[in-house]
């Protein structure tokens, strides 16, 4: 684990963000970022963060020593994107993230960050491991230090850094090239998630504290409910559905784009047993001093 130092930091995105985000040639309105702002002052503790996300190996011992199944298991499929869309695909789970008869499964990705997670599984294998969820706030300030840098690395965006779309296919551009690249995907492998073995870009992709792929490679779950930094902020009409109820989801992942993959980007996920090929966690531990609260 790395340990992060306490302090105060600004949570969010500055409005030069928004601002850039709406002059770039990406498919969100302003109103889709919005609940990134305004800046919030937020004081930490000290505390401890997974270097990188957990691993089907490591999620693997943790099944071993308990015998815990997952809710994709439990339900009998998983979520998965096709051709076109979103897809309940049976048979779909962390041992077989493309589903029954697709895809190569996980004997081959030990080393790969654990999929198909929902907050409860994420929950229970940071308690077993006698750890737990980062809080949103703690998540971001390992991403991107006390600084308001848009990526792990800095505010320049290198698509060799991260495991996102464009270090597939390349730059979003051509939506059409983008689409034919992603059937091409579906069509060999199967709907099998484009993970890589956790920390594959180094410190090349490193936080300031040098914590490996937070940005890119899976979305992480994090413990916070989601809530708006203010009230009274203009932002997408579904954000607000999700408020008290669904929790975090941080970092983008190898599906997305540079925009997605962003240290203050946020997404949510209904807690009550959902996930995906694309989502997966890290944990987070009171400092060795015992100073932060769980």
């Amino acid at each position: 684990m790395v340990r992060i130092p306490g302090g105060t930091f600004m949570q969010g995105s500055p409005q030069w963000v928004l601002d850039w985000l709406a002059a770039e040639p990406q498919a969100f309105p302003r109103e889709w970022f919005a609940d990134e702002t305004p800046q919030i002052e937020v004081t930490l503790r000290p505390y401890r963060i997974d270097r990188s996300p957990v691993t089907v190996g490591e999620f693997r011992e943790f099944v071993a020593d308990t015998g815990y199944v997952t809710d994709a298991e439990r339900a009998g499929f998983g979520v998965v994107y096709g051709p076109r869309f979103w897809e309940e695909r049976p048979g779909a789970c962390w041992r077989r993230p493309a589903g029954n008869g697709n895809g190569a499964g996980v004997a081959d990705r030990e080393d790969h960050p654990v999929v198909h997670v929902s907050w409860n599984d994420a929950s229970a294998y940071a308690r077993w491991a006698g750890k737990r969820l980062p809080t949103e706030a703690e998540w971001e300030l390992a991403a991107r230090g006390f600084e308001a840098r848009i990526w792990p690395w800095g505010d320049t965006w290198d698509s060799r850094r991260a495991n996102t779309a464009e270090f597939h296919a390349g730059p979003l551009g051509d939506r059409d090239r983008w689409w034919a690249w992603w059937q091409g995907q579906c069509a060999e492998h199967g709907g099998e998630p484009l993970t890589m073995p956790v920390g594959s870009f180094g410190d090349d992709g490193a936080s300031p504290y040098g914590c490996w792929d937070m940005a890119g490679g899976v979305y992480e779950w994090v413990s916070t409910k989601s809530f708006l930094y203010d009230d009274s902020v203009v932002c997408d009409p579904a954000m607000r559905l999700t408020l008290g109820r669904y929790r975090g989801l941080r970092g983008g992942s190898w599906m997305n784009f540079r925009y997605q993959v962003r240290c203050s980007e946020r997404m949510y996920g209904d807690p009550d047993g959902w996930s995906n090929f694309a989502v997966g966690f890290r944990c987070a531990a009171h400092d060795e001093d015992g100073s932060t609260r769980w």
